[in-house]
């Protein structure tokens, strides 16, 4: 299976490009590093990318920008950065992917627990999720020749220690359960699912 990972040189990225490259093709793609480059912000950019790397069947995104920061400093420059990022940026690769994946292939967005668990300076990206959550559920009854969609949503995963006293109280979502919440996207049958840990 030829699986393209979008953010494939973060922390989540990284992970799962070695937990996957043993048992399929990976094109792992990155803002300005990997097999390939995409900036998720820009259609031009995501349509070349897809042209360059021709088909394939599966797309898993751990890319999405967000704003991260005090409310204090929020305005409308600020918030867009998750409705063009995380939002627009992992819509549009649904939208132009769907003309370049083979069938019965599957798309596999990534948002958050602070979808529903709402933290402080996360404002951006609660709304960029719930955005991306519904995206997802509404796809999934629109999509043809048997294409799948669906969203990963963990809580704060634990090789990110950095954002751990972002989210007190909550338990750090394991490599290895964000790696098999993936799988159940690429390699299961469910459709229009948030998978959650």
């Amino acid at each position: 299976m030829k699986i393209i990972i979008i953010g494939a040189t973060g922390t989540m990225g990284t992970y799962l490009s070695a937990a996957l490259e043993n048992e399929h093709e990976v094109v792992r793609v990155g803002s300005d590093s990997g097999d390939f480059h995409v900036n998720i912000t820009s259609t031009e950019s995501i349509e070349l990318f897809f042209k360059q790397v021709g088909k394939f069947d599966a797309l898993i995104s751990t890319a999405g920008p967000t704003y991260v920061g005090p409310w204090s400093k929020m305005d409308d420059v600020a918030f867009r950065k998750g409705v063009e990022g995380k939002m627009m940026g992992q819509i549009n690769l649904v939208l132009i992917g769907q003309n370049y994946i083979n069938p019965k292939g599957s798309f596999t967005l990534i948002t958050g627990a602070l979808t529903n668990e709402p933290q402080k300076n996360f404002a951006n990206a609660s709304a960029a999720n719930g955005a991306v959550e519904g995206f997802v559920r509404g796809a999934a009854i629109e999509l043809e020749n048997g294409i799948r969609i669906n969203a990963v949503s963990p809580t704060v995963i634990e090789n990110s220690p950095q954002y751990f006293p972002y989210f007190p109280g909550e338990i750090p979502t394991t490599m290895r359960q964000l790696e098999f919440m993936f799988r159940k996207s690429v390699f299961g049958t469910v459709t229009g699912h948030v998978i959650t840990p």
